[in-house]
């Protein structure tokens, strides 16, 4: 994919932009005409202000910013939210306050990261067993710590 086609759905959007040269993830913009306070354990919608049309085969991966996760418990409702290639609508990011103080998010504020990814979607094949591996169903905690 050369290009990530946006199209902007307001007045008020940034679109999203990488922060260095060496950022996957390109920072999304809190699209408000007003502050908006997530209290604690609250869950809120902020719009992005953008719609985008991926490429088939390509999937848009919406994650915490660290900052807002690690300093002030702010990270997406859904842990991660995934865009498919056929969706056309806004970009909307769900954000929950994990913490016990009220967070106010401010119009153009930077709310979520985006990663597009190639994605591979291979034929499913049912069979009746499967390889054997040295680990076999050894789960949680099997190869150590």
């Amino acid at each position: 994919m050369d290009q990530l086609k946006l199209k902007l759905m307001r007045d008020n959007t940034r679109i999203p932009s990488r922060s260095t040269d060496g950022s996957v993830g390109y920072d999304i913009y809190a699209s408000l005409d007003n502050e908006v306070v997530i209290a604690p354990g609250e869950t809120v919608s902020i719009p992005s202000g953008f719609a985008m049309a991926l490429d088939v085969g390509y999937a848009a991966f919406i994650y915490a910013r660290s900052g807002l996760g690690i300093k002030h418990g702010i990270v997406p409702a859904n842990c991660v939210g995934v865009i498919d290639c056929d969706y056309r609508g806004e970009v909307v990011v769900g954000l929950i306050n994990q913490s016990n103080t009220a967070y106010i998010i401010k119009p153009l504020d930077r709310i979520a990261q985006m990663v597009i990814t190639k994605c591979e979607l291979p034929a499913i094949e049912l069979r009746k067993s499967l390889e054997r591996t040295e680990r076999g169903d050894g789960g949680f905690g099997s190869t150590g710590a």
